[in-house]
């Protein structure tokens, strides 16, 4: 059972949540601003974070931010917006999951276990190997989480940090897309928009372009693939 904190105004949305988060034996505290929720995280130790979006003092993405400034706890955006670019960005900036209203209660049970199993698999000693990866020009260090490419350092989202590295362990191999949205997005299904915008965005940094591609290799309707430029 996990301790939870539920960040909504919509006082017919919380109470809903509370009651069926309560009624699956978790311990639950909620607020209704950014500001609370930020006091709350400050001295409260949670293991989840549930956050709308459209809070009355802060955009909950600004408050994504700061809570990232504080804390590594998982954060679940719960919001009715569906914007596939807002939501690669809250992704980016470190959100761990997203789920658009309305949802059943069935799904965010499924997603907060796929949150709580990652987290609790870290805390217990699941880290990265502490091998440095090394493709071609491409030196990946995944305890440190630091890439360079021909001895320069590469700046990396965390998303992008962990597509690059998760490929760089499997060099040559096709990883199909599912595979790569459970491994690397910890869900069982998704858009695939989600996998081609970071490749665009990690391609640009490693400068290649799919049209010329040097490390990263797409086989449409199969897979991707990483390997070191002939």
């Amino acid at each position: 059972m996990a301790s939870v904190l539920v960040v909504e105004d919509d006082q017919f949305v919380r109470s809903a949540l509370i009651r069926h988060l309560t009624e699956a034996s978790h311990t639950v505290r909620s607020v209704g601003t950014a500001l609370e929720a930020l006091r709350e995280v400050a001295h409260v130790g949670f293991d989840v974070v549930i956050l709308d979006l459209g809070l009355p003092d802060l955009d909950g993405a600004e408050a994504l931010k700061m809570l990232r400034g504080i804390t590594d706890v998982p954060v679940i955006i719960a919001t009715a917006r569906d914007d596939e670019a807002e939501i690669v960005r809250l992704l980016n900036d470190g959100a761990d999951d997203y789920l658009t209203k309305p949802f059943s209660v069935e799904h965010l049970s499924a997603r907060m276990a796929a949150v709580l199993r990652r987290s609790r698999g870290a805390a217990a000693g699941g880290e990265p190997p502490s091998r440095l990866l090394q493709v071609g020009g491409l030196s990946i260090d995944p305890l440190r989480r630091q890439a360079e490419l021909d001895g320069t350092a590469l700046d990396l989202t965390r998303r992008e940090f962990d597509l690059l590295a998760f490929l760089a362990g499997r060099p040559g191999v096709v990883v199909p897309r599912r595979e790569l949205l459970a491994e690397v997005w910890q869900q069982s299904y998704g858009d695939d928009q989600t996998i081609d915008v970071h490749l665009s965005w990690l391609r640009r940094k490693l400068g290649e372009t799919a049209a010329q591609p040097r490390y990263l290799h797409t086989l449409r309707g199969v897979g991707v693939k990483l390997e070191p430029p002939l």
